[in-house]
């Protein structure tokens, strides 16, 4: 037995090495998705001192009020890796989720050893438990958790879970303490599933310490005992539920489900069914699936998912029956049970992914287990044939091996914006939102027909997408189409009244046009949303700075400064409202200061957007006395002759800016203009 323990012990080193070379190629993968709003334009997570306001405050969680929510466990971690970091260094965010995730994994073995142990007695028992974890580990289905970064709340709720249940069983005599509820506690500030706890809880009663099947509940005298074991649990129940409902209470989403219920409902047994397929089979992954609710009760894939449920509870009772075969419908409960809130509770998408995590712990559990079963029934013939042996080591080799490797590939996908939203436009070719976010990475890229192109295939599915018609609107801008451009924004506007986006963008792109007043407009409805919404507060403070309205400057500025104290930016701002300079005179005077070409070019550009365009030409001397050879400047000052009607002028001046730069598009355009000026 001693042997068997540190062949064990030694195994378990070797998986945990091997899970780190797993995972090895993550730790510098980019944020994604929502960590845009929950990590990186989230100011609040830039301080610990901010930790207990997000015990208080919802709005501390995401920068958009459609997904403020009560996780201040979450925020807390995001802002002691931003501390760590120094800043947003994705490795600090992954490494933590990391460690968070072997923890949960050594508990897990734990739990499967304990449940094993106690429903069969056999020498073979720590490898089971070994494996089931290993396999869980290594699984390429959490990649897709452990890759996303906000999506740690799923390791975390688990982790809390797990270690509950883990205390709940390894120390029996403290449960009355009710010490292995707080892990449960702290988990509630995490995510919803914790009210889940109760229920294994309680088949873990029933199974293995009362010894019921779920056929014996249904038998007078058994029905008792269960009843008493629920009784039993009625204060944890009561606990948690109080504990849950005070952080729903907690909650002012004002993001709206489109999604009706029975449809939502109904379209659940399939994901059921496509979470067990890629369980064994994940070669579909998908960080945005395009599977959406089907309407039609009738559709094969519903009566395929109800077939497939019925075979799954039928299978939870019968494996009920026999203490050995007990774990196998543990498992399975735990599956069920860890979907089940996810499927009754209508979201905005039936179906991801990263659902999966939960869930496996149960499902890998029944798997294994089974497998263990078939294993001891053979022991005879294994142990007496050498090759038997080798075989069933390299089969564990290969299957381990082979989800690690599938989780490598992942994590590869999950490397950048690009590689990620590529995977999806072609595992999820329907998903609008997929294409839309990989069209933004051909836009990042200045490949701006192909991003156009998907922009346009998005439309096909998302007709009413707010942020798709904002990121038409913007390419459309910068593609030199304004006209298109403002269409775009208003429909933006209109499909998504109650988004910051909405009018934070259309501000920008009417603050760029020179119409300061309309962008003024714009920019406070958008921090009317979100006050704390920095970004829309930045706008506003450089609107402000233009239109030198230093009153509302330095309100605009106090607000950002309660919200991220000695921001730099604002501090900037607050600075030149105390001393009410203008824009302009700032640009001026910090060029008169910092001497370079650049920084004349940039007050030259200010001078023209003002009309003050022989001070434009001022400027662009002063930056070609720095460099005869500045290109930009030359079409600096092209443009403002061309203002001014002195077409021969800036004639000239393009000519010397191509002579210098002949690639130089804007100062063609430039040219050609003034060229056409002259022959009318």
């Amino acid at each position: 037995m001693k042997s068997i323990k540190s062949k064990i012990f030694a195994l378990a080193v070797l998986l945990i090495i091997g899970l780190v070379v797993t995972y090895s190629n993550h730790f510098q993968n980019e944020f994604h998705f929502d960590d845009s709003h929950t990590i990186q334009s989230n100011q609040y997570i830039t301080s610990l001192h901010n930790i207990p306001l997000f015990f208080r405050d919802i709005r501390t969680f995401s920068s958009k009020p459609t997904h403020w929510g009560y996780r201040p466990m979450v925020t807390t971690t995001l802002a002691i890796d931003y501390w760590l970091g120094g800043g947003l260094k994705p490795f600090y965010f992954h490494l933590s989720t990391f460690l968070w995730y072997i923890v949960l994994c050594i508990l897990l073995y734990v739990i499967y050893k304990k449940i094993i142990d106690k429903s069969i007695t056999h020498k073979w028992t720590g490898y089971f438990a070994l494996f089931s974890a290993s396999l869980y580990a290594l699984h390429t289905a959490n990649a897709e958790t452990i890759n996303y970064i906000i999506s740690r709340s799923d390791v975390l709720s688990t982790l809390c879970i797990v270690a509950s249940l883990t205390i709940f069983i390894s120390y029996p005599k403290l449960r009355k303490y009710y010490i292995y509820v707080l892990p449960a506690l702290i988990g509630i500030t995490i995510k919803e599933t914790i009210i889940v706890l109760p229920v294994i809880i309680f088949f873990y009663l029933l199974y293995f310490e009362k010894k019921l099947s779920l056929f014996d509940i249904f038998k007078k005298d058994k029905f008792v005992i269960a009843l008493k074991t629920f009784i039993y649990l009625l204060p944890v129940i009561a606990i948690i539920a109080l504990a849950q409902i005070y952080a729903i209470s907690k909650l002012s989403s004002t993001e709206n489900i489109s999604t009706p219920f029975l449809p939502y409902f109904s379209t659940q047994s399939f994901v059921w069914l496509h979470y067990v397929i890629m369980f064994f089979l994940p070669m579909g992954l998908s960080a945005d699936t395009d599977l959406g609710a089907i309407s039609n009760l009738f559709d094969d894939r519903i009566i395929i998912g109800l077939i497939f449920i019925i075979l799954l509870f039928v299978a939870i009772f019968k494996t009920s029956k026999k203490q050995e075969y007990r774990p196998i419908s543990f498992g399975l409960i735990w599956f069920a049970a860890a979907l089940f809130p996810t499927s009754v509770i209508p979201l905005s998408e039936v179906m991801n992914d990263h659902r999966m995590f939960f869930p496996f712990i149960g499902l890998t559990f029944s798997v294994v287990y089974s497998v263990g079963l078939v294993l001891i029934k053979f022991e005879k013939n294994i142990l007496a044939e050498k090759k038997y042996q080798v075989l069933i080591w390299i089969t564990i080799f290969l299957i381990l091996s082979g989800y690690a490797c599938g989780t490598y590939q992942r994590n590869k996908v999950w490397r950048n914006e690009e590689t990620l939203w590529l995977d999806v436009t072609q595992k999820s070719p329907q998903n609008g939102r997929g294409l839309m976010n990989y069209g933004l990475t051909q836009m990042w890229k200045s490949n701006y027909n192909n991003a156009l192109s998907y922009f346009d295939k998005a439309l096909i599915y998302c007709p009413y997408y707010s942020y798709l018609y904002i990121n038409l609107g913007i390419l459309k801008n910068i593609m030199g189409k304004p006209v298109e451009a403002e269409e775009y924004f208003k429909k933006g506007i209109l499909y998504g009244p109650t988004y910051q986006e909405s009018y934070y963008y259309y501000a920008n792109f009417l603050k760029q046009q020179k119409r300061l007043d309309e962008a003024m407009n714009m920019a406070e409805k958008s921090t009317q949303i979100n006050p704390d919404y920095m970004l829309g507060l930045y706008l506003l403070m450089d609107i402000y700075l233009e239109l030198e309205n230093w009153d509302k400057l330095n309100a605009v500025v106090e607000r950002a400064l309660s919200i991220v104290p000695n921001d730099p930016t604002a501090l900037k701002y607050g600075k030149e409202a105390k001393n009410k300079i203008s824009k302009i005179e700032d640009s001026r005077l910090f060029a008169e200061k910092n001497k370079s070409p650049e920084n004349y070019l940039s007050l030259s550009l200010l001078y023209y957007q003002k009309g003050l365009y022989e001070k434009c030409i001022e400027a662009c001397n002063e930056a070609l006395k720095l460099n005869p050879n500045f290109a930009d400047a030359y079409n600096n000052i092209c443009s403002a002759y061309n203002a001014l009607g002195k077409y021969s002028e800036g004639i000239k001046a393009c000519e010397k800016a191509l002579k210098i730069k002949p690639d130089l598009e804007i100062a063609k355009n430039n040219l050609n203009w003034a060229k056409l000026q002259l022959k009318k």
